[in-house]
């Protein structure tokens, strides 16, 4: 199983929302130097709590600063994009950082109607998500209407987020998919899962099914501080249910401070119930017990924590249960390693 890790930008309460998205440069020098596979980034428009807003952007940024991981999207919100623009952007960007950069596609709504609207998207659109993924398929590869470019040797690859008819439209088109969210805690998993590779059709892309698990990791010395540390996003998630809003990460001695509600309360703890928070061994464990369920080759672990220093100590310990080798402490001074020189991936188990 490999390791990659994908980052929101989160924006913290006390800080400019700027100091996100130099904090995710940041985190992927660390991660490279760790051995992750791939660090993808997110596409949020107009969410207090998320900086990024635009992948590929962010992404050029990253390449710039890395030398061997893997960067993607985490993933691009086709609905609100043109397939040809999209394709330009990603071939332009592989161009630019051969062999390292991936597309995952995801069709996600904007998280309030006023950004629907102004995304230009409507109640009553038409679902043209598995068209538009086959279209920007096809601008990729150079099979398509017309001629995207820069024209290149090999398309970087895709993978399609497995949100409500998602495993399907990846099952279809033959690509790997992406499943993370409440399913991954449901009885009908290892269903959901069977149909996917049941239906599976092998393309140029993927002869075979492929799954990524995307999963809120938090490892600290104990399970006690790593529920602590995992907090302020369950407490960012319970908020948005009641207002509608998703907002910045605030500390644990701000949110422990606050008036809960006994509602608030239940969500809360339902949130820190289903992250993979644990010392070492916990998170080793519950890892193998998700990996024997799922069968997956890659876990994303998507972690957000207020505390900058925790969350570089928790990458580093992830790292080390997979790969048995820890972050630098100051990855804004190491040089990157050369490309190729990534560990070799183990087991979990």
């Amino acid at each position: 199983m490999e390791l990659s890790l994908l980052d929101r930008s989160r924006t913290r309460t006390g800080e400019p929302e700027s100091a996100a998205l130099a904090h995710t440069v940041a985190r992927a020098i660390a991660a490279e130097a760790s051995g992750y596979r791939r660090f993808w980034v997110a596409e949020h428009h107009a969410v207090p709590g998320i900086a990024s807003g635009s992948p590929p952007v962010l992404m050029a940024a990253l390449g710039a600063r890395t030398s061997s991981i893997r960067i993607g999207a985490g993933g691009v919100m086709l609905p609100y994009h043109q397939p040809l623009v999209v394709a330009e952007q990603f071939l332009m960007l592989e161009a630019l950082y051969p062999g390292r950069v991936d597309l995952g596609l995801g069709r996600s709504p904007a998280f309030t109607a006023p950004v629907r609207r102004a995304m230009r998207q409507g109640a009553g659109d038409p679902d043209r998500f598995e068209a538009d993924v086959a279209e920007l398929l096809g601008y990729l590869d150079g099979s398509g209407a017309v001629t995207a470019r820069p024209v290149i040797a090999t398309a970087p690859p895709a993978f399609v987020l497995a949100t409500g008819r998602g495993l399907e439209v990846a099952a279809r088109l033959g690509l790997p998919a992406v499943l993370g969210g409440p399913i991954l805690h449901s009885a009908e998993l290892e269903a959901v899962l069977a149909r996917y590779r049941r239906e599976f059709v092998p393309s140029p892309r993927a002869d075979r099914p492929e799954i990524l698990i995307a999963l809120d990791i938090v490892v600290a010395e104990s399970d006690e501080q790593a529920r602590e540390l995992a907090l302020p996003e369950a407490w960012a998630m319970a908020v948005s249910r009641s207002t509608g809003e998703f907002p910045p990460l605030e500390s644990v001695s701000s949110i422990k401070a606050r008036h809960r509600t006994e509602q608030t309360r239940r969500r809360v703890d339902a949130n820190l119930d289903t992250a993979t928070a644990g010392s070492p061994a916990t998170v080793r464990r519950r890892l193998e017990q998700l990996t024997e369920r799922t069968g997956a080759t890659e876990l994303l672990a998507t972690t957000s924590t207020f505390d900058r220093d925790a969350l570089a100590a928790s990458d580093a310990a992830l790292a080390r249960i997979f790969y048995g080798r820890a972050a630098v402490a100051n990855p804004e001074v190491t040089q990157s390693p050369a490309a190729g020189s990534r560990p070799p991936a183990v087991p979990v188990r």
